[in-house]
């Protein structure tokens, strides 16, 4: 008897189902053993308070174009993973418990850095894990793709493509502010999908007096409107220097809700242009996932579910070079992949005209 526990955790994406439908999919048909998947809701909580049902075939037919997890998500930091909870139960411990109860061949994770974190930790506890690599930022080590990215850049780009004939009839700044807190792949491939005029990301801290510089040159150019696509965590240069403790509280002081209306405020002052900001928000994880994702995720699946009839455990699925490879957890766990100010795409934005506020 073969027996696997899935759960997903942190934020949901697109193609969630399409990656656990690969794995189960593969599981059945190339396994010589009986198989027995229970699927853990709501993420790790439902490891740590054995919160789990019984799954067959059946309920992975008809799930791979279906957005969000059959299974529940939730976010379970990793720095609180191994403080008891609020009646005491030891986490980490109750993990094991549950997996040990189970008496599982190997537990299958999906999800983003925090997650492979606790992942790589349960590892080192002596637990088989193999993990896939979901989240729409891309911000995941060890990968050059992760599955739910291509969905959020279909979706932010359409936003953006939208915004142009209203800015263009109306003659006025548009921001357009996409998801991403310390990666800013989202929206880069998003801005340059749109054509995107001026595009603000964590890594490349702006100066907000060569944004407005760009936004005048394309008037005098003769365009009648500018587009901003800016990503949750863009920095000013200003904050970029503060440490920590200092920007979390000059972001508690702060009057604006987020980083794309403090820019909306300072160049509505400084050119007393109309601006007007647009946040899509949660719409970028949500919906189905593109057909791009649907292949991708199938494969991430397929492939982890090789690893398992293997007995190789230990490792992310992952995507480098144009191939599905094998990391090992303990390279991923705590590694943000970010964008390089000195990337070979952003050279290229620049060259074709897009401004970085650098």
């Amino acid at each position: 008897m073969l027996r696997i526990g899935m759960l997903t955790s942190g934020g949901d994406c697109q193609a969630l189902n399409a990656a656990m439908r690969g794995v189960v999919k593969t599981i059945y048909n190339k396994s010589k053993e009986e198989v027995e998947i229970y699927g853990f809701l709501s993420g790790y909580r439902g490891l740590i308070y054995s919160n789990f049902k019984m799954l067959t075939s059946a309920d992975f037919s008809g799930i791979l174009t279906k957005g969000g997890t059959i299974l529940g998500s939730s976010r379970t930091p990793f720095k609180t993973i191994e403080e008891p909870d609020e009646n005491g139960v030891d986490k980490v411990e109750a993990m094991k418990h549950t997996y040990h109860k189970l008496n599982l061949d190997c537990l299958v994770v999906l999800g983003g850095n925090g997650t492979h974190k606790t992942a790589n930790l349960l590892r080192k506890e002596g637990l088989n894990v193999v993990t896939l690599p979901k989240t729409i930022d891309n911000d995941l080590w060890g990968t050059d793709m992760t599955f739910g990215f291509q969905s959020a850049v279909n979706i932010a780009t359409d936003v953006i493509d939208c915004i142009h004939t209203t800015a263009d009839s109306h003659g006025r700044v548009f921001i357009v502010e996409v998801m991403g807190h310390k990666a800013g792949w989202l929206t880069l491939n998003a801005g340059m999908a749109s054509g995107a005029d001026i595009i603000l990301i964590p890594e490349i801290p702006y100066d907000i007096d060569k944004v407005i510089a760009a936004i005048k040159k394309r008037e005098e150019n003769g365009s009648r409107f500018t587009i901003l696509a800016v990503a949750e965590g863009a920095l000013s240069k200003e904050d970029a220097a503060l440490s920590k403790k200092e920007y979390k509280k000059k972001k508690e002081k702060s009057r604006f809700p987020s980083v794309s209306y403090e820019v909306a405020d300072e160049i509505a002052q400084k050119t007393g242009l109309e601006v007007r900001v647009t946040v899509p928000g949660h719409m970028q994880r949500g919906g189905s996932p593109c057909p791009y994702d649907r292949v991708f995720a199938s494969r991430l699946g397929s492939e982890a579910a090789a690893l398992i009839l293997k007995g190789e455990y230990g490792f992310m699925v992952g995507y480098k070079n144009r191939e599905i490879v094998k990391v090992p957890l303990e390279e991923v766990a705590g590694k943000l992949k970010t964008v390089s100010p000195d990337a070979t795409i952003v050279k290229e934005a620049k060259m074709l005209g897009i401004c970085f506020g650098d």
